[in-house]
């Protein structure tokens, strides 16, 4: 895409011992913490990117969003669960290891945005107010391309019924079943009917499940375990 820039992590060509081994990019999961620089360091020079203009939220499965024009530096890290802005070069990065990693752009408009979407954050709306904050900075929903990473997907998401029935009451589109026949979640499909219903047509979705690869990391597969990273930016 011309002006914006998408990418996605798997769980190799990083320095973390097991069971972070080997690219573990979240900082909060008991990993070595020079381990996770190293591996930050690694994985935003394969991209070409510049590690210090790489901005990383403090996710905490909400809906706030922080606009950012400059890494925090010694300021702390704000706990919100999705970062929007228009400075070119700046990275805004995601950490997942199952929800679904949601990253949009209107290279147009010059504004990109990073979003952090578990079940509790697609059911409070991380994704749509993520978007409504890049509107306000000149974004606009038909020009915005949305590219969602690996997550666990519908078909191995079990939870029970009644908290199927509680998400499916919010985003019909996220009912789903396992394939072993028992009450599921898919969020990817849930922020996907979101973005739609926003008027956002551009999108594509990983069909990577991460508890089904081992090229990734899933919570709910190995619950000690590193984090994916999603990174956007505009030239």
């Amino acid at each position: 895409m011309s002006g914006a820039h998408f990418a996605f992590t798997d769980r190799w060509g990083g320095v973390s011992a097991a069971p972070y081994e080997e690219l573990n990019l979240g900082g909060a999961v008991g990993d070595d913490p020079g381990s996770v620089r190293s591996n930050r360091e690694r994985a935003a020079e394969a991209l070409g990117l510049d590690p210090g203009l790489v901005v990383w939220m403090n996710q905490v499965h909400g809906a706030g969003v922080a606009v950012v024009d400059e890494p925090w530096g010694a300021q702390p890290v704000p706990e919100v669960d999705a970062l929007v802005t228009t400075r070119r070069g700046l990275a805004l990065a995601v950490l997942t290891a199952d929800c679904v990693p949601v990253l949009l752009a209107d290279p147009v408009a010059g504004v990109v945005a990073a979003a952090h979407a578990g079940r509790p954050g697609m059911i409070k709306g991380v994704v749509p107010a993520a978007v409504r904050a890049m509107t306000e900075l000149g974004a606009e929903p038909g020009r915005i391309v949305a590219r969602t990473g690996p997550a666990v997907c519908g078909r191995c998401y079990e939870v029970p019924e009644a908290m199927r029935a509680e998400v499916a009451a919010v985003e019909p589109a996220a009912h789903a079943e396992t394939s072993w026949g028992t009450p599921a979640v898919d969020v990817g499909a849930g922020v996907h009917a979101q973005l739609e219903r926003l008027g956002v047509d551009d999108r594509a979705q990983s069909p990577a499940c991460t508890l089904e690869s081992g090229d990734l990391f899933s919570y709910r597969r190995d619950r000690t375990t590193g984090r994916l990273a999603g990174y956007v930016w505009l030239d």
